[in-house]
């Protein structure tokens, strides 16, 4: 999982078995709260999820801005190459 687009097909796979979101729905540019319909709650589960699949330590101020699915892909591109 390096490129931008293996980021975002195992994002629609991890989101599509946690919150049953239809992958075709998960877009670079959805939001992850209005469009998504994620909580607080649910961020915190896909953060962990994260964190199991790229073997890294999730850094919370990493996470703070993101809003959209593209910021969950720059967030793991940073987790990835540090």
């Amino acid at each position: 999982m390096r490129s931008r687009g293996e980021i975002l097909d195992a994002l629609r796979s991890v989101m599509a078995e946690l919150f049953e979101i239809p992958p075709g729905k998960i877009l670079p540019e959805s939001h992850l709260y209005t469009d998504l319909d994620i909580d607080s709650i649910d961020a915190v589960d896909l953060v962990v999820k994260l964190r199991e699949i790229t073997g890294k330590k999730v850094r919370p101020e990493d996470f703070r801005q993101v809003r959209t699915i593209d910021d969950v892909i720059d967030a793991v591109e940073k987790m990835l190459a540090a």
